[in-house]
């Protein structure tokens, strides 16, 4: 059956993950211990991010979890801020985190456009990021919706955020593709009935996607050969 709709994770799908979450990280880690040491090793544990690789772990929840989930296991070790509060710093951080975009996102999304596509982002980022990163990017007009863990629809991988796209846009689940790369992308795609598409520019190699997606691509920029093909 044709695609007549994507939509699109985020990060480690638009935005190469490592390139752009890896030195972010570092900073915010810093910036709240505030010089102490022990505080600085707790955190970057509690999210699995390697202190002397500067660079997260596979297993980190801050991969595909959301921003309140983050907010959450990073509070006991920032008394100052209540966790609300916390993730608020977090997704205003995240904000105006330096992008490195998986493709020339502009050219990609309009030849999807061109095409006849409607397109969307559904993240476990917050709203506020998404809107703001979109938008540095140069792109957040290419979308007919975008949604984080926090717009009300909850968060991947129940299916409920996707199937909102589906009701925004009138597009019916199973001609829609979910692209991501992530488990938590490609479960909530099968649990909302849509194809699925995996990307390799997360930090899940393509023997984990594989047994979840129709396809596995390198990159999202492969995707009109797929459409052809």
């Amino acid at each position: 059956m044709p695609v007549d709709a994507f939509l699109f994770d985020k990060d480690g799908t638009l935005f190469d993950f490592a390139a752009t979450w890896n030195g972010w990280a570092a900073q915010v880690l810093a910036t709240l211990a505030k010089g102490d040491r022990a505080v600085l090793e707790a955190m970057a544990e509690v999210i699995s991010y390697d202190l002397e690789r500067r660079a997260f772990n596979p297993d980190s929840l801050v991969i595909a979890g959301s921003n309140d989930e983050v907010a959450e296991v990073l509070a006991p070790f920032v008394a100052e801020m209540e966790i609300e509060e916390l993730a608020v710093f977090l997704a205003r951080s995240a904000a105006e985190a330096e992008l490195a975009p998986a493709v020339p996102l502009a050219e990609f999304l309009d030849g999807l456009l061109a095409r006849g596509k409607v397109l969307g982002v559904m993240t476990n980022d917050a709203e506020i990021s998404a809107r703001s990163q979109l938008e540095r990017a140069g792109v957040l007009d290419r979308f007919a919706f975008v949604a984080g863990c926090d717009s009300g629809h909850g968060a991947k991988p129940d299916p409920d955020p996707l199937l909102a796209f589906c009701r925004v846009t009138g597009v019916r689940p199973e001609r829609t593709a979910m692209v991501g790369d992530s488990l938590h992308d490609l479960e909530a795609g099968a649990a909302a009935g849509m194809r699925r598409i995996g990307v390799l520019t997360g930090m899940a190699l393509r023997e984990e996607l594989a047994p979840h997606a129709d396809i596995v691509l390198p990159d999202i920029g492969h995707i009109p050969a797929w459409i052809d093909g």
